[in-house]
């Protein structure tokens, strides 16, 4: 009781280190979920708005105690707190909006959803995806002679993972790589989990690696090919032969594939989420995991072997060569693929905007796919980053005639080169866009999203279109209006 009288006025007094150390100081069996709770929200207090390592501390703490608390109006506000600072705006306002169900009415919890919606609708961040970037590859330059003495030396290996994930953290919140040494060069593998969204931002942040780093380093994306090697699982050595495959279906460009391994049969009944990480991950040390991501469309994991042996997976490269599959690991091949597609609007869906649309094109269709379904993963991915994901759209009220739909594509491509003229070309990626029954979209990324609107609203003001407007991926933000010649 005493502690709690202190806490209450350290709290009353802004003295929310003292909150810490004497939390800290405690024996671990008198740390109950209160208190965690209550450090967690001492990192919150004590953070300032740049301050990224306290607010995920507070989150980490909150996550121990998410089971006795996490239905209380108090955890919910502080998880939210902290990613709301970490310009996390996606999972924080889900927290807030727990936070109110638990008190409603709440003032301040009202306040803090309605800002969440709006920064959700026009994102403004502390460091966009751009600067962001910029700091990562000083940091990296700062300190890379350090690493690569620990690399070659083969030493202190958790400091190495340690370092290169310090120097990858100011562009990255979670990042997952690989590192290797050969003789006088040094290599970085950028790895996107076979996330197409995740790979657009690693070739973003290859691009501009600083020419003075590219005489000992090469930075790579996707798993590198290495068909020998063996993957060491519960204390023996799996190797690729042990893999069998079958291949269910394919087409001129891709395949579809089954795998079993009786070596996992056990791991199989226990945990097949992990067998199914495991035989992924070696897919991708045999294929290449930009190979991988670009031929095949689907996996299927068999519990049981079939009656037809299949190949191995050490086999399955050369099979896919002799049915004339590319197998190279350039990731512009995935960035340059274009999905085409066609829907049909109705009543309802044409109440919300995009509804009108007939076809489209994108390098990215799961940011499509999300948008329709009224999924954010993606977005929210992005946005605890510092990127924004979205899309143009105006009316096509202005264009007329035997050439109406050749001129409305021109007209994308024109806005897409202006803009990118006016933001510099390292601002946004462009993944496409769509037409409609009444309106264009135009889709991208941006690294730098106030750069990009800031020259949309420029373009749009000397555009023959009578109204403009911004848009996230999400289906429960509204507009941002960037022109009205209309009343």
């Amino acid at each position: 009781m005493e502690l709690w009288k202190q806490i209450e006025l350290w709290n009353a007094n802004g003295q929310y280190t003292q909150i810490i150390d004497a939390i800290e100081a405690l024996e671990e069996a008198k740390l109950t979920p209160e208190l965690i709770s209550e450090l967690a929200k001492a990192y919150n207090n004590v953070a300032d708005v740049n301050d990224r390592a306290n607010f995920e501390k507070a989150i980490q703490l909150l996550k121990r105690v998410e089971e006795p608390l996490g239905k209380e109006h108090t955890w919910n506000f502080r998880m939210a707190y902290a990613y709301y600072y970490l310009d996390q705006e996606g999972p924080a306002l889900t927290y807030f909006e727990r936070a109110l169900n638990a008190r409603p009415g709440d003032e301040d919890t009202l306040a803090l959803i309605e800002d969440c919606r709006r920064r959700l609708a026009l994102p403004r961040f502390e460091k966009p995806f751009r600067q962001r970037v910029q700091e990562s590859w000083q940091l990296f330059e700062r300190e890379e002679q350090v690493l690569r003495v620990r690399m070659r030396n083969r030493v202190e290996g958790e400091e190495i993972i340690n370092q290169t994930t310090r120097l990858l953290h100011p562009a990255f919140s979670e990042i997952a790589f690989e590192l290797g040494c050969n003789q006088d060069r040094y290599d970085l593998i950028l790895t996107p989990e076979g996330d197409r969204v995740r790979l657009i931002a690693l070739d973003y942040y290859q691009k501009q690696m600083p020419e003075s780093l590219k005489k000992r380093w090469n930075v790579m994306i996707g798993r590198q090919p290495a068909p020998k090697a063996a993957l060491r699982i519960a204390g023996r050595e799996l190797s690729a032969e042990e893999v069998q495959v079958w291949i269910t279906e394919h087409t001129e460009k891709t395949v579809s594939l089954a795998v079993c391994c009786p070596a996992l049969a056990e791991l199989m009944a226990e945990n097949e989420n992990q067998v199914w990480w495991i035989l992924s991950v070696f897919i991708d040390q045999t294929l290449g995991e930009i190979a991988a991501m670009s031929v095949i469309d689907e996996v299927k994991l068999y519990s049981q072997p079939q009656s037809d042996a299949g190949i191995t997976l050490a086999e399955l490269p050369e099979a896919l060569r002799e049915m004339g599959l590319d197998l190279s690991r350039d990731p512009a091949r995935v960035l340059k693929s274009y999905t085409a597609y066609r829907m049909e609007p109705d009543e309802k869906r044409q109440e919300q905007v995009r509804g009108d649309v007939t076809a489209g094109s994108t390098c990215c269709p799961v940011l499509i796919q999300q948008y329709l379904r009224g999924i954010t993963q993606a977005v929210d991915d992005l946005h605890k980053d510092g990127i924004a994901a979205g899309f143009f759209y105006y009316p096509f009220d202005g264009f007329q005639g035997e050439d109406r739909a050749k001129a409305i594509l021109d007209f994308r491509d024109e806005l897409e080169a202006k803009i990118s003229e006016r933001a510099g070309m390292d601002a946004a990626a462009w993944l496409g866009g769509a037409s409609g029954l009444n309106c264009g979209y135009l889709d991208f990324i941006a690294w730098d999203l106030k750069a990009v609107l800031d020259a949309a609203v420029a373009v749009f003001a000397e555009a023959p279109v009578k109204w403009a407007a911004f848009q996230t991926f999400r289906v429960n933000v509204g507009g941002i209006l960037l022109k009205n010649d209309e009343e």
